[in-house]
């Protein structure tokens, strides 16, 4: 089940049930505590009348005399509810913005109206929780980009592709065939994930300079889309065959683990000239670049290589600016 389709599931559920709590919903659709509660927020940020109450006899219903009535949905409105949840963002870029703008209405609350309130009942959680999807500092989309529309609905179709490619650091496209499973979305950039020969590559959008159905049906492995991204995810956050230890001003450390994420490894207590030992994992020692934005706040001890190659580039950035 997708995130998405979870989405209509949990409004099913509550419809049904009218309270429960997010240990009960996490168990009825085999998630974590966690996974439900951040399900709700998205609700919650479409206006959709949801409620959350702390404490012993605290829970998750929709509000007092909202109703949420799935049976009035479209087809059309259905299908972009199980595609994108109640994102509208996500629904424009794919060409359905009508249609989930639609759906949310039919168990949306009214936009702009007064919070409904009865004695104690505290402020609903649309009230004080707003959730941007957009990451910071999000680039604009380039001039010429691919149109995410037009290449969903060419994937309705379940034929193969020959996509037009530029890969990461090259200069020219080349043509490949390819077998789709269909987009991924991964915060706000959109990717195609396909088989190549039998085995599954994501191509980032911003790199597509074209596309073509072909006339044979796609030949995928049996395999849901959402299992092929999670899985070309996961291997590409934990496959690494470097590590590079460095040390790094204490007062570096937040920044690092925002730039560097999942990649900063450890980060060990602070020395007495202020400086904290951190350990980075890279898939090839050439990525170690990115190290260099740091400039003179961080020392790349090793492996010599690494070294090498921070100095190499270091020294070749001071010539450029002499």
């Amino acid at each position: 089940m997708t995130s998405a389709q979870r989405l209509i599931g949990l409004l099913g559920a509550l419809q049904a049930r009218r309270h429960t709590t997010a240990e009960a919903l996490a168990e009825e659709f085999g998630v974590s505590t966690r996974t439900v509660l951040r399900d709700i927020q998205k609700l919650v940020d479409a206006d959709i009348p949801v409620l959350t109450e702390r404490g012993r006899y605290g829970g998750i219903s929709l509000l007092p005399g909202q109703q949420v009535d799935l049976t009035r949905l479209t087809t059309s409105e259905a299908d972009v509810l199980r595609a994108v949840g109640v994102d509208l963002d996500r629904a424009k870029a794919l060409g359905a913005e009508t249609a989930a703008r639609a759906a949310v209405g039919k168990f949306a609350t009214r936009p702009g109206a007064p919070p409904a309130r009865s004695g104690a009942t505290p402020l609903s959680l649309a009230d004080v929780v707003t959730v941007e999807n957009r990451a910071w500092f999000a680039p604009r989309e380039p001039r010429g980009a691919p149109d995410v529309a037009a290449l969903a609905r060419d994937l309705r179709q379940a034929r193969r592709l020959r996509v037009t490619y530029r890969r990461s650091g090259e200069r020219a496209a080349a043509d490949l065939v390819v077998d789709p499973y269909g987009l991924l979305l991964r915060v706000d950039r959109w990717y195609l994930v396909a088989d190549v020969d039998a085995a599954p590559r994501l191509f980032a959008l911003t790199r597509l300079d074209g596309w073509a159905l072909l006339d044979e049906p796609r030949r995928i492995r049996d395999v849901a889309l959402e299992d092929v991204a999670r899985g070309l995810g996961q291997a590409l956050e934990t496959r690494h065959e470097i590590t590079v230890t460095a040390l790094l001003d204490a007062d570096g450390v937040d920044l690092a683990r925002r730039i560097l994420g999942s990649r900063l490894r450890t980060v060990g207590p602070p020395d007495a000239s202020g400086r904290v030992p951190i350990t980075v994992a890279y898939a090839q020692v050439q990525a170690a670049r990115q190290l260099l934005q740091f400039a003179d706040h961080l020392e790349v001890t090793g492996p010599p290589e690494a070294r090498a190659l921070v100095r190499r580039l270091a020294e070749e950035t001071a010539r450029r600016h002499t």
